[in-house]
């Protein structure tokens, strides 16, 4: 018996979603900073810089950025943990992972880059300070193993860190609907040519476990003092969560 899930509203084979997502990503590689910038008028910066400040990286602490992409995260983990700490820069997209590679030897930043799967993660038990991932997990097929995976590879004391669209807030969901389906393909289109991309994107975020849902599910794979905050009115929420 074949397994589905979900890509966007439409019901799809697990493995066809596999494809579909990379296809994606891969189309809009190139684009993807300058589509953020236009989606989120910029906001995606302030939400990233929040997740920065609290994941509290200190020199020599051990980083994994998961779904890392163009690299905001990964430069600046690896400034905060400095040569004697270790960060991780990996993707599932080869093209993303790419495209963050290049930028962050462009800015003078060396540092591991690896292409792997979240719900496979190649690295040992009990190896990481922080593990992030930012506007990814909604991408994945089976989020509870993806989880389960950044708790293993996490230190005991080590936090969890998961950025995400989450749940508006009940008096702006009609414009934010609005936005998500007419503006945003639109934007797609002309931006990157691309609007089923980002037609995708919009659908894929309302598929997305709401803020109580992800925390509940974080906690059902053994992370401790799990809380979210809400940034911009729930457009997305940043999940922490501790290994005791």
């Amino acid at each position: 018996m074949t397994n589905t899930t979900h890509f966007g509203y439409e019901t799809v084979k697990e493995e066809e979603k596999v494809r579909k997502v990379a296809e994606v990503f891969h189309s809009v590689a190139a684009k993807y900073d300058v589509m953020n910038d236009f989606m989120s008028a910029g906001l995606h910066r302030l939400w990233k810089a929040f997740t920065i400040a609290q994941a509290g990286i200190r020199p020599g602490f051990k980083v994994l950025d998961i779904a890392g992409g163009t690299g905001d995260l990964s430069k600046a983990f690896a400034k905060q943990a400095g040569p004697s700490g270790e960060v991780w820069h990996t993707d599932i997209n080869e093209s993303m992972l790419r495209v963050g590679r290049d930028r962050l030897l462009n800015q003078g930043i060396v540092t591991p880059t690896m292409l792997c799967d979240a719900e496979k993660l190649p690295f040992r038990d009990n190896y990481f300070d922080r593990v992030s991932v930012a506007f990814g997990l909604r991408n994945m097929t089976h989020k509870d193993a993806a989880l389960a995976e950044m708790r293993r590879v996490l230190k005991p004391g080590g936090k969890l860190l998961v950025l995400e669209f989450s749940k508006v807030w009940e008096p702006l969901k009609k414009p934010y609907d609005v936005y998500s389906f007419s503006v945003l393909p639109w934007l797609g289109k002309k931006v990157a040519n691309d609007a089923d991309s980002y037609r995708y994107l919009a659908e894929s975020i309302r598929m997305h476990p709401d803020q109580e849902t992800l925390k509940q599910m974080m906690e059902q794979v053994g992370l401790e003092r799990v809380q979210y905050f809400n940034l911009t009115a729930g457009v997305a929420a940043l999940h922490t969560g501790i290994k005791m």
